[in-house]
């Protein structure tokens, strides 16, 4: 590898039929992990060394990659190996087309390597390629060792320890009532010598969940508390793929010429708390929030990348979660692009506790500037997470924020801001 700081993008064709993939890793040392905090996934982004990070998907178009930042400078010097790995989720891989891994210059965007992976049919995990040390250096091997046995088969495989399901105990079979013997007297015995106190077990930690939960048109909702997001820090994260964008044309040459602007969207979130008071949280005014007073929600900040590791993010407390009533989660576009058309966008919602929440947006088709994301609805004993996906159109004058507050009837008044 001539670089430390690496892209990983595993890499293929959407379509009918063809099932999600994600991309993990495991640090290994002796060929198993040293504990499940070795496993970097999407419910388990960050590796506690910082050298492998989960970025996230990206669609542009029907291409989807999903990427892991590897920093093989900051891996701990006992791993000797970082497995890079495959899972399919509601097919096997023989139904994903143009599977592939490449591995890049995380500055420069230059492909390091690459691996197509040809041939798969029953498979639903695979071990795509690895990192490995060799003489003081860090080289990379394509693998292409495929599993029936999907995610968990594979991470078992290398000493993860995944939480299952609970299984109902099935009822004992009766049992008829003993029979009492007569009384016997007892024997008189000598009392054993006391033992010393047996010390209390060491704690072990969690299994690791693999359970995530995709929003779609056909199961637009989920229940936090099904999911078990019921208290601590949910995120709430927004990605786009950022593309260059045709806006004029050349005097001279009389040729297209593809400008560089800048695309700037906004995550943004209309609140309504259970006091009656109501909100926006924004960059725009610097309407940051606050995380641990009402509203009881912050926004990092503003970010022109769309990348997951950073990126533009919204992180909602659960810990007071009765004090909300419904929050409005809706995204707009400041700059850099006239509607979110040929934009592909992702959503996550990933709570401290429980399964990650993601969609995607669907392909927009008129001249949105602002785009209703997702409804979070307190139903009196549960929050409740709808997927919108709803793109709207501002009338002449009216600002995009005051477009969802109509949509939705929050009724709030507005006046101009800026950054």
């Amino acid at each position: 590898m001539p670089t430390a700081a690496l892209r990983v993008e595993l890499g293929w064709r959407s379509g009918p039929g063809v099932p999600d993939v994600d991309a993990s890793a495991l640090l290994l040392v002796g060929g198993k992990v040293r504990s499940d905090g070795d496993f970097v996934f999407y419910n388990q982004p960050v590796h506690s060394s910082d050298a492998v990070r989960h970025e996230g998907k990206r669609d542009a178009g029907g291409q989807v990659t999903d990427s892991l930042l590897v920093d093989l400078a900051r891996v701990e010097p006992a791993i000797e190996t970082v497995i890079l790995a495959a899972s399919a989720d509601g097919g096997a891989f023989g139904q994903v087309p143009d599977l592939y891994i490449e591995v890049k210059d995380a500055a420069q965007g230059t492909v390091v390597a690459r691996f197509d992976s040809a041939g798969a049919t029953v498979e639903t995990a695979f071990v795509l390629g690895e990192f490995y040390r060799r003489q003081g250096a860090w080289k990379f091997r394509a693998v292409g060792q495929g599993y029936s046995s999907g995610l968990e088969g594979l991470a078992t495989d290398y000493g993860i320890t995944v939480d299952e399901p609970q299984q109902t105990a099935p009822a004992p079979a009766p049992v008829a009532p003993p029979v009492t013997p007569p009384p016997v007297a007892p024997p008189v015995t000598m009392a054993p010598p006391a033992m010393p106190p047996v010390p209390p077990p060491v704690p072990q930690a969690p299994p690791v969940s693999l359970s995530k939960v995709t929003l779609t048109k056909a199961s637009p909702s989920v229940s936090l508390n099904k999911q078990g997001g019921t208290s601590g820090a949910m995120r709430v994260n927004l990605n786009w793929q950022v593309r260059k964008q045709f806006s004029g044309w050349a005097s001279k040459l009389g040729r297209p010429v593809a400008m560089h602007n800048d695309l700037d969207l906004d995550l943004c979130a209309l609140y309504e708390l259970t006091d009656g008071s109501k909100g926006v949280i924004q960059s725009l005014g610097n309407a940051f929030g606050a995380l641990h007073q009402p509203p009881y929600m912050h926004l990092d900040g503003d970010d022109r990348t769309g990348a997951v590791s950073s990126g533009e993010n919204l992180t909602i407390n659960l810990d007071h979660q009765r004090d909300f009533r419904r929050i409005l989660i809706f995204v707009t576009i400041y700059e850099g692009a006239r509607s979110f058309a040929d934009l592909h966008a992702t959503v996550t919602l990933t709570p401290q506790h429980g399964a990650p929440v993601d969609f995607s947006l669907d392909e927009c088709t008129i001249p949105s500037t602002v785009c209703a994301l997702a409804l979070i609805t307190n139903t009196g004993s549960d929050l409740v997470v709808q997927r919108e996906a709803r793109y709207l159109v501002p009338e002449r004058g009216v600002s995009p924020q005051r477009t969802v507050d109509y949509a939705y009837g929050w009724g709030m008044n507005w006046t101009p801001g800026r950054k």
